[in-house]
């Protein structure tokens, strides 16, 4: 149903209600053969206790590649209990298949400070590295533009990777949402790895109040700007997939064939904006 001009890819947060097989089958009635998958959908695998090795079966039968594993959180609080929460969840990724985890920080208006926000970043990524590496995992570090987030912007994110020369094994996340929330110029597309977009159309919220609940499918309305960004980091030599995480509950209630052809929807409006 759509393009494969366009690398599309489908988070598990688009349809959270649908088990693996049917969420791997809606990509694929989609024409997508790329999907993340999460670690934080009540009921549903991963937290139901589904095996790693189930996941990657029902993804190979459908044809599906798993992108990632959304998310470690809180990632640049490194504790022994966080370590011990990535080796468990680097683990299940690497069974599972998926080709990296996502890497999200502390975002509860602690570890702000000017003093400390580099030094945990790099505590962090120097001890996740041989983690990753010894399961052949990629870590997609993803800022949140939040106001409260501990790590806002992608320039501090690329000065912790480089501070452990870490470039191997740690890319960026661009979510054309929280990258607008951040307000930052810098784009960095040779350093990314993943982009997740979302769209938000309510004119009446401004910018800095604006929150998860508030991100939709990308419409003809949309006030991230997705169409300029993706433009800008396709010109500056991003080629990889651009994965739909919609937060809103209006999206997430939707049975599969609403949310399918509202997807269709989007995916032919981002193809054309992009194609014009």
């Amino acid at each position: 149903m759509t393009s494969e001009a366009e690398p599309f890819a489908l988070n598990h947060m688009t349809a959270p209600k649908l088990r693996p097989a049917e969420f791997f089958a809606l990509a694929r009635n989609l024409g997508l053969a790329r999907v993340e998958i999460r670690n934080d959908l009540a009921g549903n695998a991963i937290l139901d206790g589904t095996p790693a090795a189930s996941v990657k079966e029902e993804a190979q039968r459908a044809g599906i590649d798993i992108l990632s594993i959304n998310a470690l959180q809180r990632f640049n609080d490194w504790t022994a209990a966080r370590a011990s929460e990535a080796e468990e969840l680097a683990d299940y990724a690497a069974a599972a298949g998926a080709k990296a985890l996502v890497l999200v920080p502390r975002n509860d208006g602690e570890g702000r400070g000017d003093h400390e926000r580099l030094p945990r970043l790099i505590e962090a990524l120097q001890a996740l590295e041989p983690i990753l590496s010894a399961r052949g995992l990629i870590g997609l570090v993803e800022p949140l533009g939040f106001e409260i987030c501990s790590l806002r912007l992608k320039s501090e994110a690329v000065a912790a990777i480089d501070a452990v020369d870490g470039a191997r094994t740690f890319k960026l996340v661009h979510d054309t949402f929280h990258h607008h929330l951040a307000g930052e110029a810098a784009l960095f597309p040779d350093r990314t790895g993943l982009v997740h977009i979302s769209g938000v159309d309510d004119a009446s919220v401004a910018v800095g109040e604006m929150r998860d609940s508030h991100r939709g499918l990308v419409g003809a309305d949309d006030r991230l700007g997705n169409i300029d960004q993706i433009r800008a980091l396709r010109a500056g030599g991003y080629g990889g997939a651009l994965s739909f995480e919609p937060f809103a509950e209006s999206i997430q209630q939707m049975d599969a064939s609403q949310i399918r052809d509202r997807l269709a929807a989007s995916m032919a409006l981002v193809a054309a904006g992009l194609a014009s």
